[in-house]
């Protein structure tokens, strides 16, 4: 049977066409590659193109898409006060940063003869884009190019990008656990680096507060004081004072130099959620702090009369979280699916503990709130370098200075997460209107986290992932798969290149930011879920605490 099929393929074959079996011109040339079936269908998987170059037929689609776009467009840079750099400037649509950077570098410093770009500062860039009747600010991500095509913006009228710069210092990423750091007897809640990163704390299950030399990794002190959980910590922006709060609502004020505590004060009648301090560009003594607490109220304590200064009445339920803002604000959330804003300041003490103003939106409990200067907040006068000061004057002039540099006319923003799987973005200042609703999380959100420069924001939630979005639009940007448990908490870099992130799956990852999708490294080594993170504001170390009682150091 098969030699009777062999001679009838033969037979068809040889009895074929001379152009059939060698291909024509108009064909291309098709060859015979072996296939026995279908041996007269030129489509044929079995035969093939020998001409490469005939192989594909260039449509519309495969030319040019910057065909339609003109070679250069008329743009006007700004600072972020909105002041011009320069006169109108006509560049090419094919500019991308680094050139946009070089080009700002020279209009600001035209008698730079140093050619090295490293030796250069950075920039991002902005364009305002209108979308649904709002005005965004869109970055510049890739080329001139593909942010007027993406966007639709006019090539006939002047482009105005404002340029904003970013941290010179790079950052480099955690790669391997130097130091496991056993002491705690029970899961470690909370970890905290002081803000000029010299010193770690740690709170837990064990009912202990611990400080641990940075330097050495070893501990420095144990404080026992608290007789249950310790479920939130903070630190004074000029490090001088630690704050405690635990399950019986108990708040403890701590030297951490001595490991002493100073006051203990009976704060709430249930556990307190969440302990923010007044911000030290407003007040150089940073004295005044905010707990809030399941009985449904807010508090303000001054750290050195021990005094209840206000009480911040209006939630029906739980308030999960307090931020002191940097424009005289304290935000409240609440499981009462409301978030307040409240007045702190004034030249009359009455109007401290004002309501100011009632945001809502969710459909559910509220979780967290981040502020776009909250990193600049925490870490008060100091950056990077971590420079010691002379005098309590010095360091608060640097406070002012930085947040003054920082906020360059910008309103603060606002972004709210909650059980309903949803984020809202505000300019809690100027109205009580959502700038936007975000959404794209399948669970819960239960942590959200600015980027140093406020460009970007994380969220972390119970669906397994974290998501990255645009810190002033709140466009979704990427969304950071690789665990295979819920993510618990995120933590940036100082220089907002990087992001860590905390997981009931024992580890912890670090993306490279923005455009990471892809996990950089894998941080195993815990034996339970890591519940507790933070990352060195002098960049030098990420620490991580978990359920299985020990804290571990990351490092380069």
């Amino acid at each position: 049977r098969f030699q009777l099929q062999l001679f009838t393929f033969l037979f068809h074959l040889s009895s074929a066409p001379t152009s059939e079996k060698m291909g024509d011109k108009n064909t291309g040339g098709i060859a015979w590659a072996g296939s026995l079936v279908g041996s007269e269908n030129p489509n044929n998987l079995g035969y093939r193109y020998s001409h490469a170059h005939k192989r594909y037929k260039k449509t519309d689609a495969d030319e040019d898409p910057d065909k339609d776009l003109p070679f250069n467009v008329v743009v006007q840079f700004k600072n972020r006060e909105g002041e011009e750099v320069g006169n109108l400037i006509d560049i090419p649509t094919n500019s991308d940063i680094d050139s946009m950077s070089l080009l700002i570098h020279s209009l600001l410093n035209p008698d730079d003869d140093d050619e090295d770009s490293n030796k250069k500062i950075p920039y991002s860039f902005y364009a305002k884009v209108k979308r649904n009747g709002v005005e965004d600010d869109v970055e510049v991500t890739s080329t001139l190019a593909n942010l007027i095509k993406d966007h639709g913006i006019g090539t006939e009228d002047v482009i105005a990008l404002t340029y904003q710069p970013l941290a010179v210092f790079r950052v480099r990423p955690v790669t391997r656990c130097t130091d496991t750091m056993p002491g705690h007897t029970e899961a470690i809640l909370h970890l905290s680096y002081s803000p000029d990163g010299r010193n770690l704390a740690s709170g837990g299950g064990d009912t202990t507060v611990r400080f641990w030399d940075v330097n050495t990794n070893t501990p420095r002190h144990t404080c026992r004081g608290h007789k249950n959980h310790v479920l939130c910590t903070a630190w004074s922006p000029d490090g001088k004072r630690f704050a405690s709060a635990d399950l019986n609502g108990v708040l403890i004020l701590w030297d951490p130099i001595k490991g002493q505590a100073v006051s203990t004060i009976k704060a709430h009648s249930k556990h307190i959620t969440s302990i923010a301090w007044e911000p030290m560009h407003m007040n150089k003594q940073c004295d005044r702090l905010a707990t809030a607490s399941k009985d449904s109220l807010v508090k303000i304590w001054n750290a050195r009369t021990k005094r209840n200064i206000a009480t911040l009445n209006g939630h029906l339920d739980s308030v999960e979280c307090v931020k002191w803002g940097g424009e005289g604000l304290l935000y409240t959330a609440s499981r009462d699916r409301t978030i307040k804003a409240w007045c702190v300041e004034g030249h009359d003490p009455k109007d401290v503990g004002k309501l100011v103003r009632t945001y809502k939106g969710h459909g559910h409990r509220v979780n967290f709130l981040a502020l776009s200067s909250d990193y600049v907040i925490r870490t008060g006068p100091f950056d990077h370098k971590c420079l010691k000061f002379k005098s309590d004057e010095e360091a608060y002039e640097a406070a002012v200075e930085k947040y003054k540099t920082f906020k360059a006319g910008e309103p603060e923003r606002m972004v709210s997460g909650s059980d309903d799987f949803t984020l809202f973005l505000w300019h809690p200042k100027e109205g009580k209107q959502p700038l936007k609703r975000l959404t794209g999380h399948q669970q819960a959100v239960n942590h959200i986290a600015f980027s140093p420069d406020g460009r970007y924001f994380a969220s972390a939630s119970f669906d397994k992932k974290t998501k990255i979005w645009n810190g002033r639009s709140g466009d979704f940007i990427s969304t950071l798969t690789g665990h295979v448990g819920a993510v618990y908490q995120v933590a940036w870099s100082s220089d907002s290149r990087f992001l860590v992130t905390a997981s009931k799956d024992s580890t912890a990852k670090l993306w490279e930011m923005p455009s990471g999708k892809r996990c950089k490294e894998t941080l195993p080594g815990h034996a339970d879920e890591v519940f507790a993170l933070d990352w060195s504001p002098n960049g030098s170390s990420v620490s991580t605490g978990s359920k299985d009682r020990t804290i571990k150091i990351w490092k380069h």
